[in-house]
């Protein structure tokens, strides 16, 4: 029986925690401008973009591959600065039953911690861990930060 897996990434940036962390919960429609071309595209489908149980579509580029992913934002906590988006559609589940990725925020000095937690189960036990998509929140957190340290 396959079981529930986590894997953490986190990254230290220059941007301050209340202004990365509004970026994703009031500004996500622009985060295809800030993303240095990882991100396509954002469609939002149900909803507003801000509230929990809004489903939006991601167009994406993954290691050269133009992929999407539909998700619901699933629950939000301001005070902790963590937002959690559950996949429903996408290329992601073609490898992995369910998935979650889970942001948080954290002061840091002058600028910030950034984690992102995946929540995953295998299709089956011949995929891999999901380092790509770990690789690919890192390197859209970098564009973020960038992006928003010259704005």
């Amino acid at each position: 029986m396959a079981q529930l897996k986590k894997m953490d990434c986190e990254i230290v940036i220059k941007t301050p925690a209340d202004k990365f962390y509004n970026t994703f919960r009031t500004k996500s429609h622009l985060i295809p401008k800030m993303s240095n071309g990882l991100m396509i595209d954002g469609k939002l489908l149900q909803g507003d973009w801000n509230t929990v149980g809004c489903v939006r579509l991601w167009s994406y580029v993954s290691e050269g591959k133009s992929e999407m992913v539909k998700e619901i934002l699933e629950n939000v906590d301001d005070e902790n600065k963590t937002m959690v988006f559950k996949v429903v559609e996408g290329q992601i589940l073609n490898y992995y039953k369910s998935w979650r990725s889970i942001f948080n925020i954290t002061p840091m000095g002058e600028g910030s911690l950034v984690k992102w937690t995946m929540e995953f189960e295998k299709q089956n036990e011949n995929i891999p861990d999901p380092d790509k998509y770990i690789s690919y929140m890192m390197c859209l957190t970098k564009n973020i930060d960038a992006y928003l340290l010259n704005a």
